[in-house]
């Protein structure tokens, strides 16, 4: 379950305060919030007293967990929460929610009915309906809550027509199971046997008629097929005699009708293999975490009055991840880093930036979403030059410190000699010479010394040129004529390790272009991977409610409701043109981010490329126009 808190039992998730209002429980939301994996949220509503915590114990696979209760007082009192390893998906955790009863009399009125009906559904990947007995009207009346849905929920933020909303709801509603428990009746309609789908597809047929009664009659019906993108029905016998079923957990399966146990086993296997991952608007998989923060976004959206808007959740909650993305991100990238030993040369430094650099980028995109204008892309960009520019100092440091430390080293025995007055002496000079150059070519061959060799050498010699002068002054076997020679030689040495240092910059600030060339082209490659996969996404989420509409639409054709499918034809013609244009948008959407995306590492790599004491007019510079 990646979780640190396994659940042993079920905890409340959402419960009534004291004053009658929903709230979030703390330890139920630090479970959540210790959920990395992606949820697949299977809940289950229905009136009180029906035997829907039985099922949710079976799908548990426990023989109690959720309380079953044994009177007519309603045992679960708000939202039940139980996550558990998906027994058949090893990277997902499943979260079974079980609801307060609704219709419960202790409450007196039907707002917390209301509002508990419409957070399950926001929160769901697969809604069960549990009912008792058959799908009459009766039974549609118990499920009036579904009419009142669009009032309930909001898809977008702007303000718009309810029935625009509720046209939008198949597109993120969970899947939609019936449970009819205690089923007496033979599976047939006019003489001739059928499925549970098509008792439940018979039942959910409209009236013709225009009358007040007709209307009523197919509004909850019309809304469960305009509302759920898929629909299955299961029916139950009853599974033990009367005088049993308060005891229902606690009988042995061989006490139970055989049938009632075949068909839990049947709805289980089906829930569990046909649920899918809980996704937020826009197809993004929602984990452990992200679903604790929606519970409370949305039941503080209730608290206040209002009413939950998926549009205001999704950005809140990518707010939230996609910071949580960017530490992560910058976290991967300061551990890498951190392997490295300094000093190092600029290619080894370059390579392990490249690579971190792409790995951080890498968990950015598979945990971010909903990054507008790249906001948070910046910001990890930010980052990363930030802890960039503060290892390629720290390099320059340790390089300047282990070749100083070197030389000092290797040039102990010289500079003993020198103060011994070894070398004030005829002779001495070119004695200090063949020293002065052994030290170099010793150091020379110590490998590791990183970036600032040449550098560091160019000022070393430089230290030793009155050095040099001063034993070439008291050397009374060379000739004035020698001794300017000499003189010039040595200014000449001077210029060409001058030469080699800027060399070594050169070459440091070429490996920092191609390293500009490389990240671009990284970015470049994980940002149309990201912008494909999110166009995927869209264009499958509006073409999977393209297909409920289609067959919405012809089953009203069918049964002959022309008018009603014409009416329909308007939002048809919307998905489908959504899904034409998913393209065209992606490839405007890339050659945006490409152009933000080239300043970007532009912009890294120009700060990079400037040496140590000039950055700050190198960043000056990048802001002027050309």
């Amino acid at each position: 379950m990646a979780s640190k808190m396994p659940m042993e039992q079920p905890l409340c998730l959402v419960g009534n305060g004291t004053n009658g209002e929903l709230e979030v429980k703390p330890k139920a939301l630090e479970i959540l919030y210790g959920i990395t994996q992606p949820v697949v949220v299977v809940s289950i509503v229905g009136l009180y007293r029906t035997g829907k915590s039985y099922l949710m114990n079976q799908l548990a696979g426990k023989k109690r967990g959720f309380p079953l209760g044994s009177t007519v007082q309603s045992q679960t009192k708000g939202i039940w929460m139980w996550c558990l390893p998906h027994p058949q998906l090893s990277d997902y955790t499943l979260v079974l929610l079980d609801t307060e009863g609704l219709g419960d009399v202790e409450k007196g009125n039907t707002k917390n009915d209301n509002q508990i009906f419409a957070l399950t559904v926001l929160l769901s990947s697969t809604l069960v309906y549990n009912s008792k007995g058959t799908i009459d009207e009766y039974a549609m009346e118990q499920l009036h809550f579904v009419t009142t849905l669009t009032e309930h929920i909001k898809v977008k933020a702007q303000e718009g027509e309810e029935d625009e909303e509720g046209c939008q709801f198949v597109r993120f509603f969970p899947c939609f199971i019936w449970a009819v428990r205690d089923f007496t009746l033979e599976l047939k309609i006019n003489e001739h046997l059928v499925t549970e789908d098509d008792y439940l597809e018979n039942a959910l047929k409209l009236k013709k008629a225009v009358t007040k009664g007709a209307l009523a009659y197919n509004l909850p019906r019309e809304c469960i097929k305009s509302f759920f993108p898929t629909r299955k029905c299961f029916v139950f016998v009853q599974p033990a005699p009367v005088k049993d079923i308060s005891q229902l957990e606690l009988l042995p399966e061989s006490s139970l009708d055989p049938q009632f146990l075949e068909k839990t086993r049947h709805f289980c296997q089906h829930v569990l293999q046909s649920s899918p991952v809980k996704t937020v608007k826009g197809g993004h998989p929602v984990s452990g975490q992200m679903l604790g923060s929606l519970v409370q976004c949305y039941v503080e959206t209730l608290r206040s009055g209002k009413v939950p808007c998926m549009d205001n959740a999704v950005v809140a909650l990518a707010a939230i991840e996609n910071e949580a993305a960017v530490q992560e991100g910058l976290a991967h990238y300061i551990s890498q880093m951190k392997q490295l030993k300094f000093p190092v040369d600029q290619e080894e430094l370059s390579e392990k930036h490249g690579e971190s650099m792409a790995g951080a980028l890498g968990v950015f995109m598979d945990r971010s979403f909903k990054d507008e204008g790249q906001k948070y892309l910046q910001k990890l960009k930010d980052g990363i030059k930030e802890n960039y520019g503060k290892l390629l100092g720290k390099n320059e440091v340790a390089s300047k410190d282990a070749c100083f430390a070197l030389l000092e080293e290797l040039s102990a025995p010289m500079q003993k000699r020198l103060g011994d007055n070894v070398y004030n002496q005829p002779g001495g000079y070119e004695a200090y010479i063949r020293d002065r150059n052994q030290v170099v070519e010793d150091f020379r061959k110590k490998p590791k010394n990183g970036v600032k060799v040449e550098d560091v050498l160019e000022q070393f010699l430089a230290s030793k040129k009155a050095e040099a002068e001063a034993v070439l002054k008291f050397d009374t076997l060379i000739t004035d004529m020698e001794k300017h020679l000499a003189d010039g030689k040595q200014k000449a040495e001077l210029l060409e390790q001058q030469r080699r240092a800027e060399e070594e910059r050169r070459l440091r600030a070429e490996q920092l272009v191609k390293d500009q060339e490389r990240s671009f082209q990284e970015y470049q490659r994980q940002l149309e991977a990201k912008l494909a996969e999110e166009a995927a996404t869209m264009k499958k989420e509006a073409q999977k409610a393209l297909e409920c509409k289609l067959k919405e639409q012809g089953e009203l054709l069918q049964q002959g409701f022309r008018e009603k499918s014409m009416l329909m034809e308007q939002e048809i013609s919307t998905l489908k043109r959504e899904i034409n244009s998913v393209r065209e948008q992606d490839f405007v959407s890339l050659a945006k981010n490409m152009l933000k995306v080239f300043s970007i590492v532009y912009d890294i790599c120009t700060f990079h490329n400037s040496p140590s004491q000039s950055r700050s007019q190198a960043r000056e510079k990048t802001r002027k126009p050309k």
